[in-house]
């Protein structure tokens, strides 16, 4: 049976994917990686374990889906977007990185955010650019961070590749990115779809460094011998430039077209729209790209602590649901979610806020800082577990509104990731967006995303948008419901006066630890 091959590296793991060419996925596989946080605020990984987890993924799923690695008609790569990965001269059977790459939400370029900013003539005129301001998580701020305090690794360097094209260039030796995931550097010319090369000079890059940019259906290279016998394929599959999880996820959720956007809630929590022009937010609070549609861009805000906040409340608050559930056989987050049903829409007024790593849509502000506000000897565990998932997704709905004052309007918002999953929360998002809110009929993401982009690219379908077209639908929509969807207007209200409230006291709360 011929098939597709998706992978995505993420941040906790790497999952392959594999669908038949009419788009029905036939099985998925996750390998794990760690993460490292030598100091406060930063975020690492070893490139190296992608590799290995990448490997082990797609032997796995190869395996699942009982299918011939002889048929495999192509591969499509994702990943996490803005690592840096620093490599010398090595051939791509070895590709030993001179550092552990920095992630996306690693917040230690503060300072260089601001001398890229300087350089550039402002913020707005670098956002004339790039299409985007100077943040902390992009990768020309790690450039210089490392050029500044690690100049031997610098001096060593000859390659930068982003966490999937390092990835890409083990499998097929060839040094290559693609518009959606180059978009997020802060190195690109959006409007134009090409390398900024004036900038890069102006930073003191060298363009060498950089890898050749293609559109995200584009054949990239192909698997070498060595790649296939570690991966369990075989030489020659066509790999295509594929794209950021960003991207490659709004494929996977066929947000191909005005008017339907995505709100994916993982670790991160992002609000995707497409645009047919490259369209800018002058204050820089969500970012402009280009998507994975050839000729098509995309807006999106991204804040850092989604899934995440409930995430750290299961493992520091909630050990006797862990318990419970290890012993009744199912996910903590049902019984977790189950207590916050019991308590009422707008928790009496507490309102959490989920900055718990910082924050970068709509507040770059990598001081920023989480908490409860509004608590009292009235609320009880119930309440606090609400007001996350509510603090969660009026952060969600910042970015939403902010599109909408853009001229981006969502008829419909698909929903997915772990906020998907609840019943109880995605009628929460329907509320709190004021919008009609839908799943579809898979809930795979980026690695559904780029395989469809290698069907593409191996002349399955003609374009990206004629996939999704017939092979993803809605199986499920819900309503707001007015009066809850009323009340919750007047607390995000109140949500949104509390971090311009709280601005200036973060900086002093971080400068204590």
């Amino acid at each position: 049976m011929a098939f597709l091959l998706g992978i995505d590296i993420g941040t906790s793991g790497t999952k392959s994917l594999v669908c038949d060419l009419k788009g029905k996925v036939l099985a998925t596989a996750l390998s794990v990686h760690d993460i490292s946080s030598p100091q406060p605020g930063w975020s690492e990984q070893d490139p190296k374990q992608w590799w290995s987890a990448t490997c082990d993924a797609t032997k796995k799923v190869l395996q699942k889906a009982k299918v011939k690695p002889s048929d495999c008609k192509g591969i499509g790569l994702s990943g996490q977007m803005h690592g840096s990965v620093f490599l010398g001269g090595d051939g791509p059977e070895t590709a030993e990185p001179l550092r552990p790459a920095l992630l996306w939400n690693d917040q230690r370029t503060a300072a260089e955010c601001s001398e890229i900013e300087k350089i550039a003539g402002g913020r707005r005129k670098l956002i004339d650019m790039v299409g985007n301001p100077a943040l902390t998580g992009f990768t020309a701020p790690k450039i210089l961070w490392v050029r500044k305090h690690e100049p031997h690794v610098f001096e060593a360097t000859k390659h930068i590749l982003l966490p999937k094209d390092y990835i890409r260039y083990r499998m097929t030796g060839e040094y290559a990115t693609e518009v959606g995931d180059a978009s997020g550097t802060l190195l690109l010319n959006v409007k134009q779809r090409k390398w900024h090369t004036g900038l890069i000079r102006m930073l003191g890059i060298d363009p060498k460094m950089l890898p050749e940019c293609f559109e995200s259906h584009v054949v990239s290279g192909k698997l070498t011998k060595w790649a296939a016998g570690q991966m369990g394929l075989t030489a020659g599959v066509p790999v295509v430039g594929g794209s950021g999880d960003q991207p490659a996820g709004a494929i996977g959720n066929g947000i191909v077209n005005a008017g339907i956007v995505s709100a994916t809630l993982g670790t991160s929590g992002v609000m995707f729209a497409h645009a047919d022009k490259p369209t800018y937010d002058p204050k820089g609070r969500v970012h402009t790209m280009c998507h994975a549609v050839e000729g098509k861009w995309c807006v999106f805000g991204c804040m850092l602590s989604a899934g995440g906040s409930l995430q750290w409340f299961r493992n520091h608050m909630a050990l006797d649901e862990v318990t419970r559930a290890k012993r009744k056989k199912v996910d903590p987050y049902e019984l977790i979610v189950a207590e916050a049903a019991r308590a009422e829409a707008g928790c009496e007024g507490l309102i959490f806020l989920p900055y718990l790593t910082g924050e970068r849509c709509p507040y770059p502000d990598p001081n920023a800082r989480g908490g409860w506000i509004g608590l009292t000897a009235r609320h009880s565990r119930m309440h606090m577990i609400r007001s996350i998932m509510e603090g969660v997704t009026f952060g969600m709905n910042d970015a939403l509104q902010i599109m909408s004052g853009m001229g981006i309007e969502a008829t419909t918002v698909r929903l997915s990731g772990g906020g998907a999953r609840s019943p109880f929360w995605r009628q929460m998002q329907a509320d709190i967006y004021g919008t009609t809110t839908a799943v579809i009929n898979s809930e795979e993401g980026p690695a559904y995303g780029v395989a469809i982009l290698a069907g593409v690219g191996a002349g399955v379908w003609k374009s990206a948008p004629e996939a999704c077209n017939s092979i993803i639908t809605e199986v499920e929509q819900r309503q707001p419901d007015a009066p809850t969807a009323k009340l919750y207007r007047k607390v995000y209200r109140e949500y949104r006066r509390l971090y311009p409230t709280l601005k200036d006291t973060f900086p002093r709360l971080a400068g204590l630890v």
